[in-house]
């Protein structure tokens, strides 16, 4: 049985998602950002007690086919951006079609009136925020950043990041408290 499970966006996330299942006496075939399958076909009295505990880690079972739909979308394109440092061999639409094996205005559509913002938003928001963790490691140059994560020039990562946060990335950088938002909160 697959389930889906909203707000899973990193390998820490998927251990502990994984290890409310195991104490509630699941077998897992296999975790993946967003999903859980198990062996049994069914969660039974269990069920409100697995939310209950997801809830209180800060993630939530979804039921219905839409959120499922939203949350594979944010799941692909956090892994995209992520752990993937935005690599596709195609671009945004076809690689979520691909995946996901719906029409990109279809699932457009949908995350736009479910989420109230489009999806290019989002991926800019992830981008950004992996800026920021770039820059607060201090291992690249802004020009390594924008390579990396596949921005056409330094000045296009440089304008959107001061659309998105008001600030440049060199004064971000030399912030002394830089504040990164939570993955799930974009």
């Amino acid at each position: 049985m697959k389930l889906y499970i909203k707000n899973m966006v990193c390998n820490r996330c998927k251990t502990a998602v994984q290890a409310e299942f195991y104490k509630l006496g699941f077998h897992l075939l296999k975790t993946d950002l967003g999903e859980v399958e198990i062996v049994e076909n069914h969660l039974g009295d269990k069920k409100n007690e697995l939310n209950k505990n997801l809830l209180g880690l800060g993630f939530e079972l979804i039921d219905d086919k839409k959120s499922q739909t939203i949350e594979k979308i944010k799941n692909l394109i956090v892994d995209l951006v992520h752990n993937k440092d935005n690599e596709i061999d195609s671009n945004l639409s076809d690689y979520l079609s691909q995946h996901l094996l719906q029409d990109y205005n279809t699932l457009s559509n949908l995350f736009s009136e479910v989420e109230n913002t489009t999806i290019e938003k989002y991926i800019i928001n992830q981008k950004i925020e992996r800026v920021k963790e770039l820059l607060m490691y201090d291992e690249l140059t802004l020009s390594e950043i924008a390579y990396k994560l596949n921005y056409s020039s330094v000045a296009y990562l440089s304008n959107q990041f001061r659309k998105v946060t008001g600030l440049s990335p060199r004064y971000y950088k030399n912030l002394k408290e830089n504040k990164r938002r939570q993955l799930d909160e974009l």
